[in-house]
């Protein structure tokens, strides 16, 4: 899953970025609003951490600028505690929820945990597909209770194709979805990943579509 960050305090903007990336999650991050709303705009990030206190372009400007275009990704305001009234503004202009500074990092995992599972219509943390369960709260994966050791990369991948069970997904899809933006997106690195969650998970859970992409589906339901 690919998060944007957009906050300008620096010390909070590194934070937030460590704690999302030690979380699994590939992150983006910007500083001001102008920067902020071109990523939101270009970029297909999953979730955005949007602080409102923004320079160049508030955060209330931001979210609507992006609304109004079309993007539709769940946005995490932060907002200060005594200003209930930026929470109102940012929840009219299209906000999924909100958390007031200062704040418990734990709160803002579990938010964005909360919101990629409803932007995809899950409604637990623990996801199924046949045999194989990932709990997103603890990066737990397992295929029919056994616990299946996966490297951060192929974390990501499995955790992005169960979020979208059933789904035809794009290799360029998984590719902006996945690493950021210095990522060769000419190189095969999504196929090499492909093979290894097959071994580990087994064949016949991600089933290639023949010039289209990747699915992943329980055996009886791909049949």
């Amino acid at each position: 899953m690919r998060l944007l960050v957009v906050e300008d305090d620096p010390d909070l903007n590194r934070q937030l970025v460590s704690a999302l990336t030690e979380a699994g999650y590939v992150v983006d991050k910007a500083t001001d609003g102008e920067e902020g709303h071109f990523l939101g705009e270009t970029e297909p990030y999953d979730a955005v951490v949007l602080d409102l206190g923004l320079p160049g372009m508030d955060g209330v400007t931001v979210l609507e600028k992006w609304r109004r275009a079309g993007r539709n990704m769940p946005v995490l305001i932060l907002t200060a505690r005594d200003r209930w009234s930026d929470k109102v503004a940012g929840f009219d202009a299209g906000a999924d929820d909100y958390v007031a500074k200062p704040f418990f990092m734990e709160e803002v995992l579990a938010r964005i945990r909360a919101l990629l599972r409803r932007s995809t219509g899950h409604a637990t943390s623990e996801l199924e597909c046949g045999p194989l369960r990932v709990d997103t709260r603890t990066s737990r994966v397992t295929v029919s209770g056994t616990a299946v050791k996966l490297t951060s990369l192929e974390y990501r991948l499995v955790e992005y194709l169960i979020h979208h069970q059933g789904r035809i997904i794009s290799r360029t899809e998984l590719v902006e979805h996945l690493y950021d933006q210095d990522f060769d997106r000419d190189s095969n690195t999504i196929e090499v990943f492909v093979g290894r969650l097959r071994r580990k998970l087994g064949k016949d859970l991600i089933e290639t579509v023949r010039g289209l992409g990747y699915r992943l589906a329980a055996p009886e339901d791909a049949a």
